[in-house]
């Protein structure tokens, strides 16, 4: 075996095991962000620190933002500046972090000048034209550099000449462009007053208002309509950042299909994480799912039920669902995430290829995935650069003996031990 692929170990018997998890890219990039628009230092405790908060941490600085990072604690501290960008131009790169890529954008009508914000082959193909009409309903002048909808984004702001005010987003192919305007609309004059089209992982909206509240600014929801007053000041703070729910999914996953007890640290039932509705899923499939006061247990049996579910509203643990689905005793659909086309990879047409690979009866749509209770063979998964196929099918190889992973270092765009911890599984 080459060093650019891993084998997984399989499950020899039920697992007995606690985890530890890093903290959530999802929050760590939004706290990133809500401290350089707060007045003084943020510090942020139980960061994640990989591939996607690197490039958020790099971009701030390029824009002439004081960020310390201490690695061996997980902590980032940032000196925010009251909503003030310090660069006049900048020539931003943010890799394939989607989180950073919109929200940099919108954070960028705070500024004064010419900036670029790129990102590495597959962003490029990755939409953001629904971020930009909003941007220009509200006068912002905002474009994509090559007049096709994604980035490169070219973002020509005057802060004294833009105030906010009334417009729409279409949702439905990512949250992330609702959070990118709600945001910094707290520091325009008119604030925002926003439509929004489509219920699109509607979970990651109301974490970035939960975490909005947490630094100082107020909101309304009602209905499809969010409202964020202008004028408003962000206040710099202490904030410790929840375990990865998205992390979490593998693990308790792993249980649900190996049987015997796996235990996450730390995450808590009330977590602003909507991924941690997947535990129910789980316990629809036959899991036992206990909350305690310092986290979570999982018990399985290792026999799973099939599920039909709608995922919108936890589009990244799709994978997660499918990898473990031909285990089941009876069919399991995955409906309502057409836009994971759009990911890091198209999921849904990497799902149904690697799953056909290792023998699965699958039948893709538009919009999701079926997948029937198969007889697998080992095989070697393509992960098409993309860290939730790589660590889901490491949840697949803990059942069927022989599974190996392509280009494991993937991981390292939001879980980089991801693999060393996934071992202790086993152990």
């Amino acid at each position: 075996m080459s060093a650019d692929e891993i084998e997984i170990a399989p499950a020899i018997r039920p697992l007995h095991a606690r985890i530890a998890l890093p903290g959530s890219k999802s929050m760590t990039n939004r706290a990133l962000l809500l401290a350089a628009m707060a007045s003084g230092r943020s510090t942020i405790e139980s960061a994640l620190l990989s591939d996607d908060t690197r490039y958020m941490t790099a971009a701030l600085r390029a824009l002439g933002f004081r960020v310390e990072v201490d690695e061996g604690a997980h902590r980032i501290s940032v000196d925010g500046l009251g909503g003030a960008i310090p660069s006049s131009n900048a020539d931003l790169f943010v890799g394939g972090a989607g989180t950073a890529m919109r929200f940099i954008v919108g954070f960028l009508t705070l500024g004064r000048g010419r900036y670029r914000v790129d990102g590495n082959a597959r962003m490029r193909q990755r939409p953001i034209g629904p971020l930009l009409d909003a941007m220009q309903e509200l006068g912002a002048t905002v474009y994509s550099e090559r007049d096709n909808r994604c980035p490169p984004v070219i973002v020509e702001s005057h802060r004294s000449a833009f105030g906010g005010g009334e417009t729409r987003i279409d949702a439905r192919e990512s949250s992330q462009f609702v959070s990118a305007v709600l945001m910094p609309a707290a520091l325009w004059p008119r604030g925002l007053k926003l439509h929004v089209v489509g219920d699109t992982a509607r979970p990651f909206i109301e974490m970035t208002l939960r975490l909005m509240e947490v630094w100082g600014v107020r909101s309304q929801v009602e209905g499809d309509v969010i409202t964020v007053p202008g004028g408003q000041t962000y206040h710099a703070r202490q904030f410790f950042v929840e375990p990865d729910a998205s992390g979490a999914g593998y693990f308790a996953a792993a249980a649900a299909l190996c049987g015997g007890e796996v235990t996450i640290a730390g995450l808590r039932r009330d977590s602003v994480q909507g991924d941690t509705g997947f535990l129910g899923i789980l316990e629809k499939m036959g899991a036992r799912v206990e909350w305690t006061n310092d986290g979570v247990v999982v018990t399985g049996t290792g026999n799973l039920s099939g599920v039909d579910v709608a995922m919108n509203s936890m589009p990244d643990m799709a994978a997660t669902l499918a990898a473990i689905a031909p285990f089941a005793s009876s069919p399991t659909r995955i409906r309502e995430v057409g836009f994971i086309r759009y990911h890091e990879s198209d999921r849904l047409r990497a799902l149904a290829t690697e799953l056909r690979r290792l023998g699965a009866t699958v039948e893709d749509f538009e919009d999701g995935i079926a997948i029937e209770p198969s007889q697998l063979s080992p095989a070697t998964i393509d992960t098409y650069d993309d860290h939730r196929i790589a660590m889901s099918f490491a949840v697949t190889g803990l059942k069927l003996p022989g599974v190996k992973i392509k280009d494991p270092g993937c991981v390292t765009k939001t879980f980089p031990d991801f693999f060393e911890r996934f071992e202790a599984l086993t152990k």
